[in-house]
């Protein structure tokens, strides 16, 4: 990756968008955010290595379950993890999953088109974290 940024010119906090799957997010939700640690995410931890930096766009897509506090609690502490991500999806999972694509690509196009504050405004609210996944 840093060296398509070098041979390409462009400077990561501005010209990439990385979209990536994030279990702290319920299934069907999605945020965008500019800059951030990668949260025990080993791929956003691969891109900010390869950049040497925290800077870049990134808009993450909920793959978790949507789990009350007390149950995460009673597990451990955590939420599922490596099993988990790499199970089959239910059929009614993927289609929440294809339902939320549809808003990423529309997401994307904002991002494009009126830039990553604009994007977030209109799809970081509240309502858009409710998701209704339940890969169990």
């Amino acid at each position: 990756m840093a060296a398509l940024v070098r041979e390409f010119e462009v400077d990561p906090a501005k010209d990439l968008l990385v979209i990536h799957d994030e279990l702290d997010l319920v299934l069907g939700s999605f945020k965008i955010r500019e800059r951030g640690s990668p949260a025990g995410h080993n791929g956003a931890r691969s891109v900010s290595g390869a950049l040497g930096s925290q800077e870049w766009l990134r808009l993450r897509i909920g793959v978790g379950l949507d789990l009350p506090p007390e149950a995460i609690a009673a597990g451990g502490g955590g939420r599922p993890g490596r099993d988990y991500l790499l199970s089959p999806m239910r059929k009614a999972d993927l289609t929440v999953l294809d339902e939320v694509l549809d808003r990423v690509a529309t997401a994307t196009r904002r991002i494009l088109e009126a830039g990553p504050a604009a994007a977030m405004n209109e799809f970081n609210r509240k309502d858009r974290e409710q998701g209704t996944g339940s890969r169990e």
